[in-house]
């Protein structure tokens, strides 16, 4: 039996820490012993899978600040993960095989110094320099030797795999001394079992009655998802159909949200506060922190999905609704170019108001769109991100590994 051990930073309900579980699910089905270390863990603010004592989850380094007066979040990130990685090689007693790592790569060089040194997978979901703004000397000078140091950590990994072929050219570009280095696409896929069964949450309230085209907008209350576009588009919309027509819309805005992390309150209060401005308040529901049967439930029920962030890696979340069989509506780059068929299961678009409204506006006009579209899109969902695919692919490298 191969013993894998999966290290994630902060084991919440974002599409990071959806992959880990789904990779961790995958191999117990392939009879593989599977843990999830973390330096982070909220059984009140996870996956229910995680839930199973069939998916062991050990806390480590929780006590650890995750930032010093709210900055150095990225130097206080390296080293929680660096401590749970000791706390595993040195402290805990545990036999593994292989490590899968993924997010912070600076807590592979601890991995290479256990006791018979094991193998280590590193998935990449993005360079994480790139996710961090750099307007300040002092900001850029503090970042150096924090990019300097992924790029060394993530080449000392025994396999790197990323989430698409975007992040796959990002990963060279970004990281130019590992250009030579081959990088696996592997892509997200979904647990159709997840998804296939028959909710009946209750969405009163969340949108009123007699609203038959509901958009849904699903991703974290941060800055970066770019998420005003989903109610900027909404207004643009108003002024381009009539009343009567209007009073038939709805958007849900549904978002992870952790108490703890600063941007998440003030960026959610920032989108109430530009709902309010737009005159949507009455046409706008925001959602924090969802259940799994209401994310379920709302893709059911929704005439498309709305994914507004620009260059993203890949982002499991059209995904989810193509299978679903909600359209999408997503900006024209990054992953979605890999995942979403232009007028076929929804529309790649340019990041502005006035070329999604008109992509939404087409579901108004054409009633049978959201079928035609819903059915191609699972489809194409079942035929390239299947659970069997990913998990068929993952073993191989976990095996590959252990030769």
């Amino acid at each position: 039996m191969v013993r894998v051990v999966f290290l994630h930073p902060d084991l919440g309900i974002g599409g990071a820490e959806r992959l880990v579980v789904d990779a961790a699910v995958a191999l117990t089905s392939r009879g593989c012993s599977v843990q999830i270390w973390t330096a982070h863990y909220d059984p009140q603010h996870c996956f229910s899978e995680t839930l199973s004592p069939d998916l062991p989850v050990v806390c480590a380094g929780d006590w650890l600040p995750t930032s010093v007066f709210g900055y150095f979040h990225a130097l206080c990130a390296y080293l929680r993960m660096i401590y749970v990685a000791f706390y595993l090689v040195f402290l805990s007693g545990e036999e593994f095989d292989v490590v899968f790592c993924d997010q912070v790569s600076a807590c592979i060089p601890v991995l290479r110094l256990s006791r018979h040194r094991k193998k280590v997978l590193f998935y990449c979901h993005f360079p994480d320099q790139l996710l961090t703004q750099r307007r300040s000397l002092l900001k850029r000078l503090y970042r150096a030797p924090i990019d300097r140091l992924e790029e060394l950590t993530t080449g000392m990994a025994d396999r790197i795999v990323v989430n698409s072929k975007f992040t796959a050219s990002v990963f060279k570009q970004t990281f130019p001394n590992l250009a030579e280095i081959h990088t696996d696409v592997l892509y997200p896929s979904l647990n159709f079992a997840s998804f296939d069964v028959e909710v009946e949450e209750d969405l009163t309230g969340l949108v009123p009655e007699g609203r038959r085209v509901i958009f849904l907008s699903i991703n974290r209350y941060e800055r970066k998802k770019n998420l005003p576009l989903a109610l900027q588009a909404l207004a643009a919309l108003k002024d381009s159909i009539s009343s009567r027509q209007w009073d038939q819309v709805h958007l849900v805005m549904a978002g992870g949200y952790d108490e703890r992390v600063a941007e998440n309150l003030h960026h959610y209060g920032e989108l109430r506060l530009l709902a309010a401005s737009l005159g949507l308040v009455e046409h706008a529901t925001f959602l924090r922190s969802f259940s799994d049967r209401q994310k379920v439930a709302l893709l059911q029920s929704s005439t498309c999905v709305l994914y507004t962030p620009s260059n993203e890696h890949f982002g499991i979340v059209p995904v989810e609704a193509m299978y679903t069989r909600c359209p999408v509506i997503a900006v024209n780059s990054g992953g979605p170019l890999e995942s979403v068929a232009h007028e076929e299961t929804g529309f790649l678009c340019d990041p502005t108001p006035e070329s999604f409204s008109e992509a939404m506006g087409r579901f108004l006009t054409d009633p049978g769109l959201k079928q035609r579209m819903g059915q191609a899109g699972r489809d194409r969902v079942i035929d390239r991100f299947s659970l069997q695919a990913f998990t068929d692919q993952l073993h191989r490298h976990i095996l590959s590994l252990t030769d």
